[in-house]
């Protein structure tokens, strides 16, 4: 009878060890494969990402805001001339030359809003270039070694009791869990600084066109400001993930079973806050509103 009992809970050891073993690796590896995806996902350009929504929303452009932006140039370089003819003592100090300073500026404004997408993706590759390079630096410190963490703790289940390799099992399965749903928000603050790129990049020409002018030059100031720290919000993603990654490989799972895996599961709560936290971070830091 001694014999059937201790068979049985032999079996339910090595049960629940696979089990455990099981969900590490894959917790494991899930954060190897989440860190890798954010680098490549954060690093596409908005061209590259999805060339189909790219291509719709640089039509939309030029055939619907374009059009509004030249109405906007001319209410703004007629309120600009306006403005420089009365303001030299209402016309009486009246010079020629603001004629070629308003020429200039009217050139100035139609150029910068027929040429509105090269800009706008000249900002995003900037960005891009920033986390490729941040990728390449951070990239190399943050693999985790799953095989050796997986190692040392199949040691250290060898002498635990079954209930403490039962609680390990549902430790794990739970962590791995909230890792996964962890996993989707992570990928709805991906997705939605793209969308957010595209929405900018759509209307891009009408803040352009009020660049020129003193008054209206805000909204175009503004704008400019918020490209940037959405190109920029890119290199502070890749700065969190390598943060991220470098606490959690740091870790030594077998010294601490429980006090480790609940660790893992923290910092990864911290990563997906940190995340949403990086568009009103870079927003901050440019001043946009």
């Amino acid at each position: 009878m001694y014999d059937i009992v201790g068979k049985i809970e032999e079996a339910l050891r090595e049960l629940l060890m696979s089990f455990i073993l099981s969900n590490l690796g894959t917790m494991f590896s899930d954060v190897n494969s989440k860190t890798g995806s954010i680098a490549g996902e954060v690093g596409q350009s908005p061209q590259a990402w999805n060339g189909s929504i790219f291509s719709m929303i640089q039509n939309l452009s030029n055939t619907v805001i374009i059009p509004i932006a030249g109405m906007i140039i001319t209410f703004v370089l007629g309120y600009e001339l306006i403005t420089m003819v009365t303001e030299k003592n209402n016309m009486h100090d009246f010079e020629t030359g603001i004629f070629i300073k308003w020429f200039f500026k009217a050139f100035v404004a139609i150029f910068l809003v027929t040429h509105t997408f090269d800009f706008v993706m000249g900002i995003f590759d900037l960005g891009q270039q920033l986390v490729s390079r941040a990728a390449g630096v951070i990239g190399a410190e943050t693999a985790i070694d799953v095989s050796a963490t997986v190692t040392d703790l199949t040691a250290a289940m060898e002498d635990m009791e079954l209930g403490e390799i039962l609680q390990l099992a549902l430790e794990t399965m739970l962590i791995s869990m909230c890792m996964k749903i962890i996993s989707i928000l992570i990928t709805v603050v991906l997705y939605g600084r793209m969308i957010e790129i595209y929405i900018y990049t759509s209307v891009a020409p009408v803040p352009f066109a009020t660049l020129t002018n003193r008054e209206w030059g805000q909204i175009g100031n503004n704008y400019a400001r918020g490209l940037l720290a959405l190109g920029f919000q890119g290199f502070f993603i890749m700065v969190i993930v390598g943060i991220y990654c470098v606490l959690v490989r740091s870790m030594t799972v077998a010294e601490d079973i429980h006090s480790a895996l609940f660790s893992i599961g923290a910092y990864t709560v911290i990563l997906c806050f940190a995340l949403f936290k990086t568009g009103s971070i870079s927003k901050s830091i440019f001043n946009a509103h």
